[in-house]
């Protein structure tokens, strides 16, 4: 696989969006007429199937939070394709599944919160928002070890972009567990074409193909207890996992409903703030702006619904083995 970029911002303008498209080496020319429609030149980065997240407030949509990557609508066509080939059907109702250990990374620049130094207490806060978000779901999640990493020029230049081999050399260092296991790493999108991204993760179905990849990458100050307003109440990470275990944008396809839920209301583009009652395909119902898949302020996310729920239970059961060890809480 490759990754297309077209830059942040075109020759002599100024900076407004970047897309990315994820294809198959011999699909070059179609997707090099996506990003020449807007006047600009694709890079090519190494293979790779990041999916990113953009809060800069230049994004393609307006204030807010953005999209720096979509994924291609061949790939999501294979992709689900090969779901619907292989679907292994997790077990149904609220049994639980083995809370997933989660191996956080925090790389930093220096010792003040600036610089990326997390106390303890933001990360065991994010990870009881995690565990809250998900609770409907039944999977839980539990922090099994926390790494502390100096490293100014990863904290500041990071990202699934230009600097995609720093992801890479990160990764391949410090990475830990298998293919069910959740490793998180901080950072902190300071230059370059990763700036103003709030996080980027990689999807179940990537794993066997690029498992030292697997993850998320997250903004330190989006953490509960960060800078980040409206984005510091702990929602990024939650979005992200939620790309982790499978689930796409509720906008993703706009009104053709491209995110592969049945209960998910299309939505023609991301929601910022909190716009009660926008509906942006007539007909469909309201915009599903509470969705933990849009781009609503963290105060306005709060739920899955039970179609995201069943489609990513099934997917982390197919691409990540997490089915085997199943209790019931209540018990």
């Amino acid at each position: 696989m490759r990754i297309v970029l077209c830059p942040l911002t075109a020759p002599d303008a100024p900076a407004t969006h970047s897309w990315t498209f994820t294809f198959r080496q011999d699909d070059l020319s179609s997707r090099r007429t996506l990003c020449s429609a807007e006047g600009e030149t694709p890079h090519l980065h190494p293979p790779t199937s990041r999916y990113a997240c953009n809060r800069s407030r230049r994004s393609l949509f307006g204030v807010g939070r953005g999209c720096g990557t979509t994924i291609s609508a061949e790939k999501l066509a294979a992709a689900q394709k090969h779901f619907q080939d292989h679907r292994v059907h997790a077990p149904a109702g609220l049994l639980k599944a083995k809370p997933l250990d989660v191996y956080f990374h925090v790389i930093y620049a220096n010792g003040t919160l600036e610089g990326g130094a997390v106390p303890d207490s933001f990360i065991t806060d994010q990870i009881q928002v995690l565990n809250e978000d998900f609770a409907s779901s039944g999977l839980g999640f539990n922090l099994k070890s926390v790494a502390r990493i100096e490293n100014a020029e990863w904290f500041s230049k990071l990202g699934p972009y230009d600097t995609a081999d720093m992801d890479t050399e990160m990764k391949k260092t410090y990475r830990q567990g298998g293919a069910g296991d959740l490793n998180v790493y901080t950072v902190g999108f300071e230059v370059g074409e990763a700036q103003g991204l709030l996080g980027y993760a990689t999807f179940p179905s990537d794993y066997k193909e690029f498992p030292t990849d697997d993850g998320v990458v997250m903004l330190h100050s989006s953490l509960p207890g960060g800078s980040s307003a409206p984005y510091n109440l702990g929602r990024t990470l939650t979005h992200e996992v939620g790309h982790w275990v499978g689930l796409y944008h509720t906008f993703e396809g706009g009104c053709n409903g491209g995110d592969e839920v049945e209960d998910t209301a299309p939505e023609d583009e991301p929601a910022f703030g909190c716009p009660a009652g926008r509906d942006t395909c007539p007909g469909g119902g309201a915009d599903p702006i509470h969705n933990f898949m849009d781009y609503s302020d963290d105060s306005c996310m709060t739920s899955f619904t039970p179609g995201q729920i069943t489609r990513f239970k099934d997917q982390i059961a197919t691409y990540r083995s997490i089915t085997d060890e199943i209790v019931d809480f209540e018990a």
